[in-house]
């Protein structure tokens, strides 16, 4: 398996999950610069990672989705190249026209840094298989908008097609207003594109892929997509 991580100014996580992609891969990833345009055509994998990609001015993500690179992750996910966009990476892509719907600041408008729960709502994904549905995993989250929100005919389109990846949950896997730390909409922290060969979220698996970091959780999701794609 090959995996790039797209770098823009201002990302702070793309270290991480290149270290998360090297563990599980055995090899390690290319970073990518956002002017570059030549990503290499045989990457199996490009991850789009978190941070405050150009400062997250104008709207968070906004300036990211037009940067040259991002026009030839459209046209790879496009060809069914997988993406893995996490945190602001997950505000670029729905930026960027991949996937539906925004990410609006908080309900309380604070940023918030803690480990959540989330309950896996779909396993038969590339980046889900090592999970099972109804599995309930804790995973760091790291943001000030992360508040997802879509109209109601997204939102039943994406429940009816089974898109919804993750949700926000009660550690017994309750969903309940409490549990959901930014307001986001039916509790959806994580999507897939149509394909399932796109998925956004906004927490960090990269985070807690190690033992050491206090935590494995994240870790299945990087095997996964080895297993699935190497």
């Amino acid at each position: 398996m090959k995996a790039g991580v797209i770098v823009f100014p201002g990302s702070n996580c793309d270290r991480d999950i290149a270290v998360a992609l090297e563990q599980s891969i055995g090899k390690p990833t290319k970073m990518i610069w956002h002017q570059d345009t030549d990503i290499p055509s045989d990457l199996d994998l490009i991850a789009v990672p978190g941070g405050f990609s150009y400062g997250d001015y104008l709207r968070c993500g906004a300036m990211a989705a037009h940067s040259p690179v991002m026009r030839e992750v459209k046209r790879m996910a496009e060809k069914g190249t997988r993406v893995l966009a996490i945190c602001n990476g997950f505000q670029v892509v729905t930026e960027a026209g991949l996937l539906p719907g925004v990410l609006m600041r908080n309900k309380d408008l604070r940023f918030i840094c803690k480990d959540v729960h989330l309950k896996v709502e779909d396993s038969q994904s590339a980046f889900t298989a090592k999970y099972k549905t109804g599995d309930v995993i804790r995973i760091p989250i790291a943001h000030a908008e992360g508040n997802y929100f879509a109209d109601k005919n997204t939102l039943d389109e994406l429940e009816g097609e089974g898109r919804v990846a993750f949700r926000y949950c009660a550690p017994d896997g309750a969903l309940t207003d409490a549990a959901n730390p930014n307001g986001s909409q039916r509790h959806i922290a994580g999507i897939f594109n149509k394909s399932r060969t796109v998925l956004g979220l906004m927490p960090h698996p990269e985070r807690l892929a190690d033992s050491k970091l206090g935590g494995n959780d994240g870790r299945a999701m990087f095997d996964a997509l080895v297993e699935t794609l190497a």
